[in-house]
């Protein structure tokens, strides 16, 4: 496990280093919730602690530091949900604590980081380009239809394909 100073620097920044989405599809498992898991939700607050069990009793392993991250719900106990981020790195988390609004971060291909990607006016990469984004920018998931998903934040709002986000499965469909 990184330490929590890394992880509140790296929520602070909203860096993200070579990010893969994963190939797992949601599993029609339920769980305490009655919800499938894995399922992915997003940070309710600004500051959540993570802890390294379902109690209190468990110590803080890091914090977040910013509202509407997306993270992967793998487990739950009870009011405790286990999450995991972007790299990986699992822990447990309160409940009240999650959202179920979808958000997603654009996902760097291989190492490239300085990468720009295009959000265009329609799922289709021939469609006009309406805005560049960089990896790690943050969106919310208005919809996606498998392949596309339309995100928007301050200042864009277009398509992208699904493969470059990370907060959606492929394949997944939103509406």
């Amino acid at each position: 496990m990184k330490p929590g100073w890394f992880r509140f620097v790296f929520v602070a920044a909203l860096t993200l280093g070579a990010v893969e989405p994963t190939n797992a599809q949601p599993a029609s498992a339920k769980a305490a919730s009655g919800l499938p898991v894995p399922r992915f939700v997003s940070l309710k607050a600004d500051r959540v602690n993570v802890r390294g069990g379902p109690t209190k009793d468990h110590d803080v392993t890091w914090v977040y530091n910013r509202a509407g991250l997306p993270v992967e719900i793998t487990a739950e106990f009870e009011n405790w949900r286990r999450i995991r981020d972007w790299e990986g790195a699992e822990g447990w988390v309160y409940h009240s604590l999650l959202s179920g609004r979808r958000t997603a971060t654009i996902a760097p291909k291989g190492k490239n980081k300085d990468e720009l990607l295009s959000l265009h006016d329609r799922p289709d990469a021939s469609g006009p380009i309406l805005a560049k984004v960089q990896v790690g920018v943050l969106g919310s998931v208005k919809r996606c239809n498998g392949g596309w998903c339309r995100i928007s934040g301050e200042g864009f709002d277009g398509w992208i394909q699904q493969e470059r986000l990370w907060g959606v499965y492929p394949n997944e469909k939103l509406e």
